[in-house]
Formats: C-alpha cells, structure tokens, sequence
C-alpha cells in the first residue's frame, strides 16, 4: 500500500512508496500528518508531477470498497465497515424514555406536535450509513491530486425482489395481502416447512423470534414457522435453539438494505454530480476478467474500469465504525459497583473515559496480538478486544479483564478502529 503525500501548502501530491517514505521522515524532509492512512506533508519545495488518479468506491449498507488506481498500478485499496446497531439503541432511548413518563413524577407538557422535520429528513440510523459513505468518499479523494470518481450503486424494485411475477396494482398491495392474517403469511414465506427441523406435514405455530416478554412486536418479520414437537418449553428457555435464536436476532427474508440503497443512489448523485455512475451488472463481469475473487475492496478496483493489473498492493486496509461512548442518563438495569442510585447519577461519570493515560478505543499489543480498549475496569485493568469482537484473556485466566501494565500502546483511535493487512 502506498503512503499518501502532501506539499507544504497541505495539497495532495501522487502517493510514494513505503520506503521512499521512510527516507524522507529520516531526513527530516516530510512530517507525519495522519495515520489512518498513512500520509506524510513534505516540509520542502519540490515538483509536483502529476498522473491521472481513479478512485473507485464500491457503496453498501454494511460495507464499502474502496480502491485507488492509478494507469494499472493500485496504490491503496481497503473496505470499511458501518455500523448496524443504531435503530437498536434509538428503541432501547425510547423504552427508556417512556418508562420515565409513566413513573411518578411532575406533569411534563406533551411535545408530540410541537416539532417538525426539516425537509430532506431521513432516520437517523440511515442518515448515519449515508454520512460514513460520503464521509470515507472525500476522505479518499482529498488524498489524492485531481481523482476522477468512480462509484457504483444499486437500483432495486423490492416488490419484484419478493414476488418477480408483480405487475400493475399489485404493486400498492403489502406483503400478506391475499392471507387470512399474518400467521399464514409465515407459513406460506416458510413454505409450511418447520424452520427447527425442516419436516413438514406436522402442526405448525408462528414462533415469535424475540419473545413478546423481551419486547419482540407481532411483525412478520419477527415471526418464523416452528411445528408442535420444536415449540417446547424445553426450546424457549436457555440453551435451547428458540432461545438461541432470540439472542443471535435470527433473521428470516427481508429487504431492509434495497430500499437504503435507492436512497443512497438518489443522495449520491445530488452529492457526486460530476462522479461517472456504474452498476453492479457491469462490475461483476470486469472484475472476472481481472481475475480477482469477489471482495468488497477488489470490486472497488474493478469499479475504476482499469484494463490490466501490473502491479497490485499487496496491503489491504481494514476500518471499522463503532459506537465509543455510551451516554444515556437512565439504565433499565443498574450496573454493579453504583455508589449512588441511577436517579442521581451524572452523565459523565456513568462511563470511564480514560484511565492513566490509556483512553477508550485505544490500539494495544497485548500477549501477542492486537486489539482494542473497549472498556476499563477497577483502577489498572480493561478490557481488550480483537479484530472479531473476541476478548484477549490473559494466560491461565478465566476472567476478561487485562492488567494494562501488560498492555502496550501503539496509537490513539476516535470511533474508527483502523488496521493493514498483508
């Protein structure tokens, strides 16, 4: 992977080699500027020769590609990974919120008609998968000296993804018009087949995946079909597949990322105007006559329409979004270890920020591998995390929680977590 330069007015210049980078730092000639990734800013006056430079970005839901091309060389490619847990906390906001207005306390004034959405409004937990993509976008281009942009996006009809035969007024129908209820719509999505043991014939139930005592709705897509013998109490209760299911959020069929997608297609081009759009169809194709296998970041490189690959980084990077900070005022469970009730405590004494100098996020070599504060504990201890969300333990230990004097630093993180791998 190639180090990103900039001159000394903080302009981007075309991006040199690792080592040429190593020299230069050496010989005080360039300073470090950013990390994540590498760029250096030449601390004197120098040429600016530049070539034509693709950046090519491969838009998602969960993940984007992106990739930097230059004639047939790739100079950086690397895939990113957005958050999916913000429609989660904004319900868990509102279950918290509610519980506070139905407690004993002052009469509070309504405020359901008092606010009104500006236009252009969309939900937070889209808005944020939009601001990432456009966010990581400029990030790249402002690398590079004079990019030509190049992004893919997605054109679906969910109607015809569910049912392609569709056509004419169907289209203002919902998903169980035609069933009795909802109940035999499952059935019938489930193709009246038991989703335990995959039998049919038997007496089949709508099973709610997310008990209705943990708040589970009666939406379709919380239901899924189980047959008598599979809906036991032995099934519901821990250690059980019903169980298991509610704790793992099992999905059945659903079309949530096609209709983000037609948003973020629309918003791109607003954003992008002078960007050149392609699709999926036209990528898949390139990126086999490249002979690349199918990664986010590898169609990323497909996308920039390169012909041939002469020389292609051998470096991927790795970032991923997380939530840092947790800052809500009231808790439906109090944490151990309060020395005063939840009514009464402050927001930023709820979570610890940092601890003798180490801070959340931070990245840290510990018993030999890499990983991630996602949390302190006591007055020396936290708690590490590796690149899969898998805690690192210390050795003969069964508990979580890492001295940190057995930790070293190796950078200070914000909410993305960044790494390169070979």
């Amino acid at each position: 992977m190639r180090v990103f330069v900039k001159n000394m007015r903080g302009q981007a210049l075309m991006p040199c080699s690792q080592r040429k980078a190593r020299l230069l730092l050496k010989q005080k000639k360039a300073k470090i500027v950013g990390y994540k990734p590498f760029t250096i800013q030449l601390t004197y006056a120098t040429g600016e020769a530049k070539q034509e430079v693709t950046v090519g970005v491969d838009e998602g839901a969960r993940h984007i590609g992106i990739a930097v091309v230059s004639k047939d060389k790739v100079l950086a490619k690397g895939e990113i990974e957005l958050r999916q847990d913000v429609h989660s906390l904004l319900m868990t906001r509102v279950q918290y919120r509610r519980s506070r207005r139905f407690r004993k306390t002052r009469y509070r004034k309504a405020r359901f008609l008092n606010r009104r959405k500006p236009e252009g409004w969309l939900p937070p937990s889209i808005q944020a998968k939009l601001d990432a993509n456009f966010a990581w976008v400029d990030k790249f281009c402002n690398l590079v000296p004079n990019p030509k942009l190049r992004i893919e996006v997605g054109k679906f009809d969910t109607a015809k993804m569910i049912n392609p035969e569709i056509q004419g007024v169907d289209y203002q129908h919902g998903q169980t018009y035609g069933y009795y209820d909802v109940r035999y719509y499952v059935f019938a999505r489930d193709e009246y087949t038991c989703q335990v043991c995959k039998k049919k014939g038997k007496i089949l139930h709508t099973h709610h995946i997310v008990y209705r005592s943990e708040g589970g709705t009666d939406r379709a897509d919380n239901l899924i079909t189980v047959c008598t013998d599979c809906h036991t109490s032995e099934n519901h209760k821990q250690g059980g597949i019903l169980w298991k299911w509610m704790k793992e959020h099992k999905k059945v069929k659903q079309y949530k990322e096609s209709p983000f997608m037609n948003t973020l297609r629309i918003r791109t081009f607003r954003k992008y105007p002078d960007a050149e759009i392609t699709y999926g169809s036209e990528t898949s194709p390139k990126r086999k006559d490249l002979g690349l296998e199918k990664t986010h970041y590898n169609d990323a490189v497909a996308i920039t329409g390169v012909e041939s690959i002469n020389e292609n980084a051998e470096d991927v990077f790795y970032i991923k979004q997380f939530r840092k900070k947790k800052r809500s005022l009231h808790e439906a469970t109090p944490r151990k270890g309060r020395k005063a009730p939840n009514a009464t405590q402050k927001r930023n004494s709820k979570n610890t920020k940092k601890l003798r100098g180490w801070h959340l996020n931070d990245e840290v070599a510990c018993f030999g591998k890499r990983g991630w504060i996602s949390g302190f504990t006591g007055t020396s201890s936290a708690y590490i995390v590796d690149g899969d969300g898998q805690y690192i333990q210390m050795p003969n230990k069964n508990y979580k929680q890492v001295t940190l004097s057995n930790a070293t630093k190796i950078c200070h993180n914000n909410t993305w977590q960044y790494f390169v791998a070979s």
